[in-house]
This record gives C-alpha cells, structure tokens and sequence, in this order.
C-alpha cells in the first residue's frame, strides 16, 4: 500500500495574518452516561487530550497499511479499522500543486507563497475519492471539527486526520475530510478531541464552513481515542 507524506509549508504576511504548518502523513498511525461513548482500548491506557498533541499529529493506529486487508462489501457487518491513506486514490498526488517549488526557501510575504495556498485549496477541495468504499462499515480515528452543537450535545462534525486541521491551519484535501452524523447526539466531545468513529462510510460530498468532505459517514459509535496496546 502507498504512503503518502504530504508537507505544506506557507508563510503568509499581511492583514489575513500570518500561517506556518507542516504536516506529514503517518501510515503506523464522556461519563460512560451516553453509550455513544466508550472507551476503545484496555483500562490501562488513558484518554489522549488535546494537550496531548501538537498541530500536525497524527493519531496511532495499531495496523499498518500493509496489514489492513482489501475491503469487500459483504464484510459490512464487521467495522474494518481503516487507514486515512486508504480513502486516497493510489495514483492522485496531494503535493502536485507545489511540484517544482522549495517551500522552505519561501521568504515571509512572498506572492508565491499565496499562490501556492490558492492553487493547493482548490486543487484539494476537488480530490477525489474511493468509490470502492462506498456502502463500507469502517472504523477509523481522527479529530473532530464541531457542526452541529446544542450545549454539550454534539450530532455533527467533521472528522480530520490531524491536529489542527479547519482550525489552526487550512482543511486537509476533502479526501481526507469525513462529514459525520450521529443519530443520537454525544456528549463530552469538544472541537479537536481525538476519537474513534465507527459506522457505514458512503461517497458524498458536502461543503461545510470548516471545510469541503469528500465522504459521509453514520456513527453508530463514537469512542474516546486511546493509544493503542501495540503502540503505547
């Protein structure tokens, strides 16, 4: 299986402020009063908080890419733990806008840089996606960009595969971008709380004011991230 390791770097100067990330792509990766919650490793391991991470992270995952079997339709009953590389088409290059610039070399308020944000968020609002895993039962982890919210309840997000992402540094390519919806609304999740989501993933674009997904998912639980055991 690919591995993708996409590094953006922007220096943006002047009244929309100033923007520097990296992000590189990783492929090892409330009160128990809501069943929606619940805890997705042993006891043993704590909860990940948000002081936990830093922007750009990457939660972990006990699989490796090339460990995740290919994933068939007559296996929706089971939640297959899915890798974030594999919502991404093999032969589509996340870094293609940036092919034959030196990113680092880029100086505060250079135009180039602008244009290289400009081209790269459209360019990544219209990634495309895998149809092949359209109607899947999936479970993956992420962190959430809160929707939907009344109170504490929380019933929509968007579910992003690092620290950060539609908050402190633009939305990742909308193939990398989940819309979730919860029947029935969660509580204790806050906007880039680490998490677990499992449910039935389908091919659907939808804009959001955080950003552009490329799929919709139906939670049928949601989990508190913990490390897993072969990782911590």
């Amino acid at each position: 299986m690919k591995k993708f390791i996409w590094i953006g770097a922007f220096a943006l100067v002047g009244a929309a402020g100033a923007v520097a990330w990296s992000v590189s792509s990783q492929t090892d990766p409330d009160d128990g009063a809501n069943p929606a919650i619940a805890s997705s490793a042993p006891d043993s391991a704590q909860p990940a908080k948000n002081a936990d991470f830093k922007i750009g992270d990457r939660l972990q995952q006990a699989t490796s890419a090339k460990e995740v079997s290919p994933i068939t339709a007559s296996e929706q009953i089971v939640y297959r733990e899915l890798l974030w590389d594999d919502l991404m088409p093999s032969d589509w290059d996340p870094m293609a806008p940036f092919k034959g610039m030196k990113l680092e070399k880029l100086k505060d308020g250079d135009p180039r840089a602008m244009d290289a944000l400009n081209k790269a968020r459209e360019y990544w609002k219209n990634a495309p996606v895998e149809s092949k895993l359209n109607g899947i039962a999936i479970k993956i982890p992420g962190f959430v960009v809160s929707l939907e919210r009344e109170g504490d309840d929380l019933k929509e997000f968007l579910l992003v595969p690092f620290f950060g992402g539609c908050i402190h540094v633009p939305p990742p390519p909308s193939n990398q971008i989940i819309h979730v919806n919860s029947a029935k609304a969660v509580q204790g999740i806050r906007t880039m709380d680490a998490v677990w989501v499992s449910g039935v993933l389908e091919v659907n674009r939808s804009e959001t004011g955080m950003g552009v997904a490329g799929y919709a998912l139906a939670a049928d639980k949601i989990e508190i991230y913990k490390p897993p055991a072969a990782t911590r």
